[in-house]
């Protein structure tokens, strides 16, 4: 049974998959039993025979490596995703003052047949915070740490093409630079600010009439969801974005996290007494 929080919001159950690689990216001394997979994996309704197959078909991938009978880590490759995922905790971190450019990538010379391909490309663009402007043509205020130089290299580490142009545009026409200007309205960055951490807040208040089982799964969803706004937060400057709601918005998901930590953690420990 979910709370009305939980109903209320967009949140999902995680697959196997998604649950191992999260649980294997916070862990306790960075390892995780084949017992402790089982039992969160229970939580979701996951069958003990689905989180051992996945834990396998995970390792196969180079994702994940045994590191002792039944004990795991992040692979090579599982280590890479989870740097990535680890940075949303400092986000804010890689924001400097914006001088009016923009940073701009070209797609229009890339290969469009190989889906795999365009889908890595799309989630390189999109993890940077870019937008189409122009046919092939996308932008992102250049206010971001290490400026353009960074961004390339971080655009090429996610797949976005070694063929792709990326450089510092300004001086844009009137109409062209109105339209970069309200290319992430759409997003309505600040409402989310608020709704999401409003359900944080109003679950953290609620969380100890819940049972365990019912706080775990929901600290992990809405802990998860909220990760998931940062790391795809486009991080804009004033006067795109109010930066102090966003500032607040961070917090707000680091403190969320921290206790989510807390109650998986005492939950491990329970299953290993």
């Amino acid at each position: 049974m979910k709370s009305n929080i939980v109903k209320n919001s967009n949140t999902s159950w995680p697959t196997p998959r998604l649950l191992l690689l999260r649980l294997l990216t916070v862990a306790d001394e960075e390892t995780l039993t084949a017992a402790e997979a089982v039992r969160a994996g229970a939580l979701f309704d996951m069958t003990e025979n689905s989180v051992r197959v996945t834990m396998a078909r995970l390792t196969q991938a180079g994702l994940v490596e045994a590191v002792d009978a039944a004990i795991y880590r992040l692979g090579a490759e599982g280590q890479k995703l989870g740097a990535d995922v680890a940075a949303w905790s400092t986000a804010d971190q890689r924001v400097t003052e914006w001088d009016n450019s923009w940073i701009a990538v070209t797609t229009g010379g890339l290969p469009r047949s190989d889906r795999k391909v365009l889908r890595a490309r799309a989630r390189a663009l999109s993890l940077l915070g870019f937008r189409e402007l122009d046919i092939g043509l996308y932008l992102r205020p250049n206010n971001l740490s290490g400026g353009v130089e960074t961004v390339r290299a971080r655009l090429l580490d996610l797949g976005l093409g070694e063929e792709a142009a990326v450089f510092k545009a300004s001086a844009f026409d009137g109409v062209r630079q109105d339209k970069a200007l309200s290319l992430w309205s759409d997003m309505q960055l600040e409402a989310s600010y608020k709704e999401i951490s409003q359900r944080l807040h109003d679950w953290l208040a609620a969380k100890d009439t819940l049972p365990r089982d019912t706080a775990l799964r929901e600290v992990y969803m809405l802990g998860d969801a909220g990760i998931r706004s940062v790391i795809f937060d486009p991080l804009l400057p004033a006067p795109l974005v109010n930066e102090r709601a966003r500032q607040q918005f961070f917090d707000t998901v680091r403190h969320f996290n921290s206790e989510g930590r807390r109650l998986w953690y005492a939950f491990f420990k329970e299953g290993n007494l």
